[in-house]
């Protein structure tokens, strides 16, 4: 199989997360070269040893120390998912707080491929500010899943079409 590249994939603390191995192992099997970052609180909701074991890679969550070589290759493309409530803003808005959140901007700013792929509350989908920052996202290049009208239970698409937009963004 030919290799499509490296693909970041960027995970955040919501329930979708502790079922994002099945994501990387669909990744990989599509030739994909999988790094997996993780924002600190979801460390809780994966299974990092068992993400890194797949992976051949560790999971990153914190910013390097100077000196510290770079572990992470550039990146082809990347996914958010799921990408919460706090993640869509801070990125959107430029807010580095993260490491996460960092890389997230860095690729936007980069052209890089994206497909996010939010995953929160009904109330907080209707906060003021969700809707512009997934326009301000959308207007960086950003692939937005996101369907306002389905259930919460349903928002979250499953993992082989979010790699079928992937390839679709990329297709362009």
């Amino acid at each position: 199989m030919t290799s499509r590249g490296v693909l970041y994939l960027v995970v955040c603390a919501a329930p979708a997360a502790s079922n994002v191995e099945d994501l990387v192992v669909l990744a990989q099997a599509a030739g994909w070269r999988v790094f997996v970052i993780a924002t600190p609180l979801a460390l809780r909701f994966i299974d990092a040893d068992r993400l890194a074991s797949l992976t051949r890679e560790p999971v990153r969550s914190e910013w390097r120390m100077p000196g510290e070589p770079k572990a992470l290759p550039p990146a082809d493309a990347a996914i958010v998912a799921p990408a919460t409530f706090n993640t869509i803003n801070t990125w959107a808005t430029g807010i580095t707080d993260t490491f996460a959140v960092g890389v997230l901007c860095e690729l936007a700013g980069s052209g890089v491929p994206i497909v996010a792929v939010p995953l929160l509350k009904d109330a907080l989908a209707r906060h003021v500010a969700f809707g512009p920052n997934l326009d301000a996202l959308r207007s960086m290049g950003v692939r937005v899943l996101f369907d306002p009208s389905a259930p919460p239970d349903a928002r979250m698409p499953p993992w082989e079409q979010i790699l079928t937009e992937l390839a679709a963004l990329r297709a362009r």
